[in-house]
């Protein structure tokens, strides 16, 4: 890292402070404000590892009024590999299971002190977790989507790829050997590749004006993600999925699911979910992609901004057509809609 991103760690402390702060006021008021939230029922922390260490513990979303196994989504939050977690990211797990999807809502280590693989390899037994226990929890396991933005993008990503395709990390093994069957998977506007990331303000005909703090923060997000082996990135592929889905699929693999991915123009980041689009598409893979014109990172998180609620609708609708198949009756309408009305009342 250069000498001048070297307070940036600092600033992602106080930032991650202040939003899980703002998290435990917030959250503990909205759900009883917006209408379609209080439908929801949560169950906190439960661990998906032995030890009950906040980093390996999951939250389990559900509708009240549910009946039966639902149709199934594992949710990965962002925060540059560095900060947040599933109690910040708890809009989105309200939205998906008023919907009426079982949304288990995960943590994983953190860098810069949990560096590649550890993050993956959390993920990936919190995937498994939810394949041998999601039942017992009213989760219909055969419809399973993996959903996660920003660094939980790119976790999403390299998970998906890891279930397809046999890697010599002996690490992503059990996952590939159990045949992990994903319905459909969503990366949002993620950091795919970390090899090279000054690509991103290098090209001056794109993002030559980039404020050096954003340089700084694309920097730190690797760097929070393999440490000092950043340079040497091209030697931990799974850190760089992008890299992965550009290449052929080797022998052995199995068909990938459909993708869903969006990101806004204003997003240092649009040139990866660009590039991934297009790779799925050399490769033959459904990829629905979303670009919100003048949008910045996080984008959807903003619910009271047209593209946030266009982006969800858009989601929901690609959710609703892979994951329905077998349901008796179509879900409710989306809620989502009304949501400022409801933060009105």
């Amino acid at each position: 890292m250069r000498a001048r991103d070297s307070f940036m760690p600092l600033v992602r402390n106080g930032v991650d402070r202040a939003a899980h702060r703002l998290s435990d006021v917030g959250y503990g008021v909205l759900p009883w404000l917006v209408q379609s939230w209080r439908g929801v029922q949560v169950e906190h922390d439960v661990p998906y590892r032995d030890k009950r260490r906040r980093f390996h513990l999951l939250d389990i979303y559900r509708r009240r009024d549910a009946v039966g196994p639902l149709p199934t989504i594992m949710y990965i939050h962002g925060g540059a590999f560095s900060m947040m977690s599933k109690d910040t990211h708890r809009v989105m797990a309200y939205l998906l299971a008023a919907q009426g999807y079982q949304v288990f809502n995960v943590n994983y280590r953190l860098g810069p002190i949990h560096t590649y693989p550890k993050p993956l390899k959390d993920v990936m037994v919190a995937l498994e977790w939810v394949l041998d226990n999601g039942a017992q929890y009213g989760a219909d396991i055969n419809r399973l989507a993996v959903i996660g933005e920003s660094a939980g993008a790119n976790l999403t990503a390299a998970l998906a790829y890891c279930a397809t395709h046999p890697r010599p990390e002996p690490f992503s093994g059990s996952i590939f050997a159990r045949g992990v069957h994903m319905t459909c998977v969503a990366p949002l506007y993620g950091l795919l590749d970390l090899h090279d990331v000054r690509r991103f303000w290098r090209d001056p005909h794109k993002n030559r004006r980039m404020p050096g703090w954003v340089k700084g923060e694309i920097r730190g997000t690797a760097y929070s993600y393999l440490g000092r082996r950043v340079k040497r990135a091209l030697q931990f592929p799974l850190a760089s999925p992008l890299l992965l889905f550009e290449q052929p699929a080797v022998p052995g693999s199995r068909p990938l699911p459909p993708f869903f991915t969006t990101v806004g123009t204003a997003d240092p980041l649009l040139p990866d979910t660009i590039r991934l689009s297009n790779a799925l598409e050399r490769r033959g893979v459904e990829c629905e992609l979303h670009v919100f014109r003048g949008e910045i990172h996080a984008f959807n998180v903003m619910l009271w901004r047209a593209a946030a609620r266009a982006q969800w609708g858009a989601l929901f609708d690609f959710l609703g057509k892979h994951m329905q198949v077998g349901l008796e009756a179509p879900m409710q309408a989306p809620h989502y809609i009304s949501l400022a009305d409801s933060l009105a009342e």
